[in-house]
């Protein structure tokens, strides 16, 4: 493929999924806004629960049927998809459409997400692949950093539409891009697709949301519909349950949860999602309201928390890849966070902004100290048949936590104003032909009261997201409790190969094992390709005296036949007169081979010789960084097939 076509390509690909990702956490600081124009205060947590559901259920759809029917068709049906739920977003009339049609975009997205990811592998040369990966975690990223502050400028100088509308000409584009670009791919992997498991989960998920949405509030806790709802939670999770014993590919295995890794990274997930989600839903609402700052400096206002967590992963990451050990980062992690929740429950409606910003940043470093090292150690713990199913059920909790969170929380919310509404107006005085519930249905409207009264408001406003925190800091250190039970074993070498995206991304990966496997060990290779890895490799192939310059061009030449000088020079970003010294020392060894002209360069029979010999060097690097997974034939095909890409030479040649 022209490296025009692939980098149109990438720009495509990376734009679907900076698409997916903003919308996590686009519409946080724009909910406010949208409450005030649309009411249904108490609905508010569905327009990200809608999107978070919808995304996370979708997740194994997207990538099996990716697999079976082709990527591109999938990934151009997604980006569809995701476009007409941001548009039908966009022009919604009232709270019920809005989030049905964020369930829409997210069912888009989890496909833009997961097919974008897998693409990349499709079209990108194990040589480059480790930097592309690179790329992809920058998205997610700068994702989590301007999602919230770009929903306030729209706000601020658009309208709370434009969070919507802004993803039709981007994601046209992509749409365009990929279509006119992306070469259709032949291979098939066939899958039983487990429909069953994908739809019992989904519906028993939903319910449980519902209840923790609607229990105590909208509903009494013994209604009908909470009654059913926990029936409904009950015989849906049966069902799963004999689903997964006999499904040939279950979305997630039951078996898992007998590891004791798995399960308790699994729950502490869940609370991280859940902490993480209702924090950015509701502080949003707390700035504006309370505090009187327009939407777009409570994006600003939010940075502390998410370049807490950036900056975290990525010394997490760090750490781990060093040292190898990992269990004390969630066991602090969550304490910290804990803490940052309990700091945050104490706001009242006179706290500092420079106060809070410094809670949002605790908050912050603990979250960022827990989120991807949770996934390392479920890698870290599983067999390799179970290495992709375990990772994508790891970040599938962390997503479902983040939908309970927003739920839950959201519950705590409505039901801890509602009761301070009514004490708060039981003594007021009231202008006449005011109307308290509109304080519900617009909370600007607070705004235009009398002081007194207004302040009123504003206490009450500001005990009830305090409750938010309140509830949840004792959940976090539930996490904290059970991070202690997460055992600490010797890391895998492909495990040390941290991705931030798989860590900031909410949205569940779906890879198989062998795809997982690939992925470590392509970043390892990527770093190790940087870090004086040709004059390694001629050392161990015996090219004593022939610099690492000169072992690249073996390596570039081999299985290749003549090849112009010119475009070797280019490969290795050089001019051919930097790079002629070394090409001579090679030709005056009896290595490489010059045309009567000058102009074309090939390898002699010894060279060839040695091109081999790099090749087993590189196969027996290879294979000690995937020893630890055990014998399987999946991976001694997998070292075969990438350590001749990594150097260029032909894959199918015999060695």
């Amino acid at each position: 493929m022209r490296q025009q076509g692939l980098g149109l390509i990438i720009i495509a690909l990376m734009l679907g999924m900076l698409l997916a990702a903003l919308d996590q956490t686009i519409v946080s600081t724009a909910l406010p806004t949208i409450v005030s124009d649309l009411g249904g205060l108490e609905q508010l947590s569905w327009v990200v629960t809608g999107y978070l559901l919808a995304s996370t259920v979708s997740t194994p759809l997207w990538g099996k049927l990716g697999d079976q029917y082709g990527r591109k068709r999938l990934f151009v049906a997604a980006i569809v998809i995701f476009l007409i739920g941001s548009a039908l977003c966009g022009i919604s009339q009232n709270m019920g459409e809005l989030i049905g049609f964020r369930a829409v975009q997210g069912l888009g997205g989890g496909g833009l997400m997961v097919l974008a990811q897998a693409i990349v592998g499709d079209v990108v040369s194990v040589r480059e692949r480790g930097k592309y990966q690179g790329f992809f975690g920058a998205v997610f990223a700068v994702s989590s950093i301007v999602g919230p502050l770009l929903g306030g400028l729209f706000v601020d100088h658009l309208s709370w539409h434009w969070v919507f509308y802004i993803n039709l000409p981007l994601g046209a584009v992509a749409l365009v891009v990929i279509v006119a670009v992306l070469p259709s791919d032949y291979t098939r992997t066939a899958h039983r697709i487990d429909y069953a498991g994908v739809v019992l989960l989904g519906g028993a998920t939903s319910c449980l949301v519902l209840i923790a949405t609607w229990g105590g509030t909208t509903y009494a806790w013994s209604s009908p519909v909470i009654v059913g709802l926990g029936v409904a939670a009950v015989a849906l999770l049966a069902g799963w349950i004999f689903a997964e014993r006999r499904a040939a590919e279950p979305v997630l295995p039951l078996g898992l949860f007998r590891r004791r890794a798995f399960t308790m990274s699994s729950i502490v997930g869940f609370v991280v999602g859940f902490g993480m989600f209702g924090a950015l839903t509701y502080l949003p609402l707390y700035l504006q309201v309370v505090h009187g700052v327009s939407p777009t400096l409570s994006g600003v206002y939010l940075l502390p928390m998410m370049g807490g967590m950036l900056t975290m992963s990525i010394i997490s990451g760090q750490i781990i890849s060093k040292t190898g050990k990992y269990r004390f980062l969630p066991i602090t992690g969550t304490a910290v966070a804990g803490i940052g929740m309990s700091l945050l429950s104490t706001m009242t409606e006179r706290a500092s902004l420079f106060t809070m910003g410094v809670y949002l940043l605790v908050l912050g470093i603990g979250l960022g100290m827990t989120m991807q090292v949770l996934v390392i150690v479920v890698q870290n713990a599983v067999d390799f048949k179970d290495l992709g199913v375990a990772t994508s059920g790891a970040t599938f909790f962390r997503s479902i936590g983040g939908s309970f969170g927003v739920a839950t929380l959201g519950a705590v919310f409505t039901a801890t104003l509602n009761e301070d509404l009514r004490r708060a107006l039981s003594g007021a005085s009231l202008p006449q032909g005011f109307d308290p519930a509109r304080v519900q249905q617009d909370p600007t409207v607070i705004r235009r009261l009398p002081r007194e009264l207004a302040a009123d408001f504003l206490h009450v406003y500001a005990d009830a997201i305090a409750a938010v925190f309140r509830v949840a800091a004792p959940i976090m250190f539930g996490a904290f409790l059970l991070s202690w039970f997460i055992p600490q074993s010797r890391l895998r070498e492909t495990t040390r190969a941290a991705d931030l995206g798989e860590g900031l991304g909410a949205t569940s990966a779906e890879r198989s094992s062998l795809a997982e496997v690939e992925r470590g060990l392509v970043r390892l290779a990527d770093a190790d390709l940087r870090r004086g890895y040709y004059d390694r490799l001629g050392a161990l192939a015996g090219l004593s005296g022939v610099p690492p310059q000169g072992v690249w061009v073996i390596a570039r030449l081999g299985g290749e036949g003549w090849v112009r000088a010119e475009a070797l020079a280019e490969r290795a970003h050089v001019s051919r007169a930097q790079g002629r010294p070394y090409v001579d020392q090679l030709v005056e060894a009896g290595l490489v081979r010059r045309s009567e002209d000058g102009e074309l360069l090939r390898l002699t029979a010894e060279g060839d010789q040695v091109a081999m010999r790099l090749v087993r060097c590189s196969r027996e690097g290879l294979s000690r960084l995937v020893a630890d997974w055990g014998d399987d034939p999946q991976l001694e095909r997998l070292v075969d097939r990438i350590a001749p890409e990594l150097l260029g030479a032909d894959a199918d040649r015999p060695r």
